[in-house]
């Protein structure tokens, strides 16, 4: 076990939240062939968070506000709880290029991760600067991660937390010695290092590979997520022919041998698959692990296949206290993420 040496705490996404980051997609190469109904399964989506808390909502500039803003109004939507921050974007995921909010003793802290287009898309000029811009709207100082020197690249689907210093994350991901290398040359103890300056982390339980068809390659909000201090729910693929078959049973495993950060077993939880989505040939990332945790509900992506239910079965018995909502998914899926990709919390 390690000790943390400073104030800063990763608060689990169940914790009361100010509001949810999000940012109106305008990349229409991201959604090939969708990006009409990506923009209106936006707007369901916006609708449904503004229901519970604040959004505050990226867009590109005051055209796309005034046009965002019609839309909004055509669904029925409460301004009043939406707030707009004007800055230009390469893409919409806010779970990576946007700002990591922590605690700081009593303050908050807004963490740049250095975003680098998941070591693999080049066009990300204006998503670098999305921490700094929204640090500087939600009056939050910010802070670049470094590590001996050097900035220090993780994204925020790349790692989850119970609050209470375990942290969940993949080899896949942060690992892998060629492929989308993020930090060349780290170590498991560097990681674990910048996790317990920055995060608060003690303990940090590695799983192994992530799902196919996952563009980030490897991260951990596809495949499994703290929904309490002690309870992770992970995927499984029943169909021994798939190709996430055997990864998910190894991570099934790792799970099932880990411990938490007071020495316990955590409570492991199976979530099903839905059945394989493809497109143009690639299959498509779709999992049910990506749901996005608000102040009092759970937003859960849904992919018209029969495990929808089940999901939302299991998921309703994992937040009691939450109430559980589906939302379509079959068009965001197609730039190789959902809710959770697309959105940040920040913490009150």
């Amino acid at each position: 076990m390690m000790k943390t040496t400073n104030n800063r705490r990763f608060p689990a996404e169940w914790e009361k939240q100010q509001g949810i980051l999000l940012c109106f997609p305008h990349n229409g190469k991201d959604w090939p062939g969708k990006y009409e109904a990506v923009q209106w399964a936006f707007v369901e989506f916006i609708k449904k968070v503004a229901t519970f808390e604040q959004v505050f909502l990226v867009v590109a500039d005051e055209n796309q506000k005034e046009k965002v803003n019609t839309m909004l109004e055509t669904a029925h939507i409460e301004l009043t709880n939406v707030s707009y921050i004007i800055h230009k974007t390469n893409r919409s995921w806010m779970r990576d290029s946007g700002p990591i909010i922590v605690k700081n003793g009593t303050e908050r802290e807004a963490l740049n991760f250095n975003f680098n287009g998941w070591a693999k898309y080049k066009n990300i000029q204006l998503d670098k600067f999305i921490p700094a811009k929204v640090g500087e709207f939600l009056h939050i100082p910010v802070t670049q991660v470094m590590y001996k020197g050097k900035a220090v690249i993780v994204e925020g689907g790349a790692i989850d937390t119970n609050g209470r210093g375990t942290l969940l994350t993949s080899e896949e991901c942060l690992m892998h010695p060629d492929i989308q290398v993020r930090n060349p040359d780290f170590t498991k103890a560097d990681y674990e290092a910048v996790f317990k300056e920055y995060l608060g982390i003690t303990n940090v339980i590695w799983l192994g590979d992530g799902i196919e068809g996952d563009d980030t390659h490897g991260h951990i909000d596809d495949l499994c997520r703290f929904v309490n201090e002690d309870t992770i729910v992970t995927i499984v693929e029943t169909d021994p022919t798939d190709k996430n078959f055997k990864p998910l049973q190894e991570n099934l495993k790792r799970l099932q041998n880990a411990k938490l950060e007071n020495g316990k077993s955590p409570v492991i939880v199976v979530l099903p698959m839905p059945k394989r989505l493809e497109f143009d040939g690639l299959r498509l990332p779709a999992s049910y692990a990506n749901f996005l945790i608000l102040n009092n509900c759970v937003l859960v992506p849904t992919f018209n296949d029969s495990n929808d239910r089940k999901a939302l079965n299991i998921l309703s018995e994992c937040f009691p206290d939450r109430e559980i909502i589906g939302i379509s998914a079959t068009d965001f899926i197609w730039g190789f993420g959902t809710l959770h990709c697309l959105s940040q919390q920040i913490p009150e």
